[in-house]
């Protein structure tokens, strides 16, 4: 997915560096934040130096590296100034060293002593060596950062520095640039609302090795799951296709058949209506007291309408077919027919070619299927499946909006921000 250069346009972040060998990885991580729009400024612990210079970070954000050695009170280069200056504190990555003084509010170095005068949300991607981590003192110092206004993110299980297999390995990159974007840009409507998004074509059997399905991509809806998630939404993506780098916090059940969609679909209903959180929500704010927002569903899937009536186990031979072969299909259950709707805000998804009569099988959708809006798509030919750009009508029983044509993910926040105002 294409991330927009205005993602977090003029949004100032402040990357704290400390000594480990993941550090290699936060220079991709800047270069993230500086292509979505954002202002870097990083200060240094002394053992980062050792890995990386600061002239390597000075040269991809333009601006002069804080550390132990060049604090000045004669301008805005202190621990006070840098800190009053950014919107967020990201340190990646955090050694067992810095996490176990961070936790007890040791201030020996310029990097700690801005973690303490920073009063926002601070993301934390550890990194070390699986038996320092898993130390219940580690474990300990993390969950104290836990509750101390600190986000902290999940190591990978990978071959580490030491050459042993295990758990310590640092966030990638992109997984702490979407956490970061998230604290940024999250809205108190969408925090800790349960949202469904459904998304590609689905995938009917014909026989082992053959189905019926469509050129539905799936990437406006990892585009819609995106932004919603974005907006600080408790997401699950049901989905038969999906962008390869979405966020990895985000909940994704991967389905085939419009049957299998079905039988998710009206669990995560069920589950959303209860007003439950994902465990990675309730890991990261257990000191939150959980409110029932009402749940949203985007239903973006491209459902078959269609499907065989005699799917096969095996794989079907020509040999025994003969030189005609008549597939036999039958009418398919219609979704959003078929989900309870009550208690939910539903919105629908119309892909049409006939643009005559494009909005009028909007607006008989929205009414015959007790819908609250539908996006609708007017396509030009199959070629407009898979684009990375779409044009959306945005209708209710009340009015229509017109979304232009812009890549996914602004389209994207155009529809959330609509969807939005349907419970206002």
């Amino acid at each position: 997915m294409k991330i927009p250069t205005d993602l977090i346009k003029d949004k100032k972040i402040l990357l704290a560096v400390t000594g480990s060998i993941a550090v290699y990885k936060t220079l991709e991580l800047v270069r993230e934040f500086i292509k979505a729009g954002a202002e870097v400024k990083v200060v240094m612990s002394e053992s980062a130096k050792k890995f990386i210079a600061p002239l390597t970070f000075e040269t991809l954000t333009s601006n002069e590296v804080l550390d132990d050695t060049n604090e000045s009170w004669a301008n805005e280069h202190n621990h006070i100034k840098i800190t009053q200056w950014a919107d967020i504190m990201v340190i990646a990555p955090a050694t067992a060293n810095t996490i176990a003084k961070l936790a007890n509010a040791i201030a020996d170095n310029m990097l700690l002593q801005c973690a303490l005068a920073f009063s926002g949300m601070k993301i934390l991607a550890p990194s070390a060596n699986t038996n320092m981590l898993q130390n219940p003192i580690t474990q300990a110092n993390l969950k104290m950062l836990g509750i101390a206004n600190y986000t902290i993110l999940e190591t990978q299980t990978k071959e580490l520095a030491c050459k042993t297999i295990g758990d310590g390995a640092m966030a990638e990159p992109l997984d702490i640039f979407y956490q970061t974007c998230r604290e940024l840009l999250k809205e108190e409507f969408w925090e800790h609302r349960r949202v469904i998004v459904t998304g590609g074509g689905t995938i009917e059997k014909i026989d082992e090795v053959r189905y019926i399905s469509n050129f539905s991509s799936g990437k406006m809806a990892s585009a819609l799951a995106t932004a919603l998630y974005l907006k600080g939404a408790d997401v699950n993506l049901i989905a038969t296709r999906f962008d390869t780098d979405l966020p990895v916090n985000m909940h994704k059940i991967d389905v085939e058949d419009s049957q299998e969609m079905l039988e998710y679909l009206v669990d995560s209903i069920r589950i959303a209506k209860k007003g439950k959180l994902s465990k990675a929500t309730l890991i990261r704010d257990e000191h939150i007291h959980l409110i029932q927002k009402k749940p949203y569903l985007f239903m973006a899937a491209a459902v078959s309408d269609y499907v065989p009536e005699f799917p096969q186990n095996t794989k079907l031979k020509k040999e025994d077919l003969g030189q005609k072969w008549e597939l036999s299909l039958k009418k398919n259950i219609d979704i959003l027919s078929t989900i309870d709707k009550e208690g939910i805000t539903v919105i629908g998804f119309k892909a049409e070619m006939d643009k005559e009569k494009a909005e009028e099988n909007a607006k008989k959708m929205l009414k015959e299927k007790e819908l609250d809006a539908v996006c609708l798509n007017i396509l030009q030919n199959s070629a407009s499946f898979g684009s990375d750009e779409n044009e959306i009508e945005f209708i209710t029983a009340q009015k229509d909006v017109h979304i232009p044509k812009a890549d996914k993910l602004h389209v994207s926040f155009k529809i959330v921000n609509n969807a939005k105002e349907l419970q206002e």
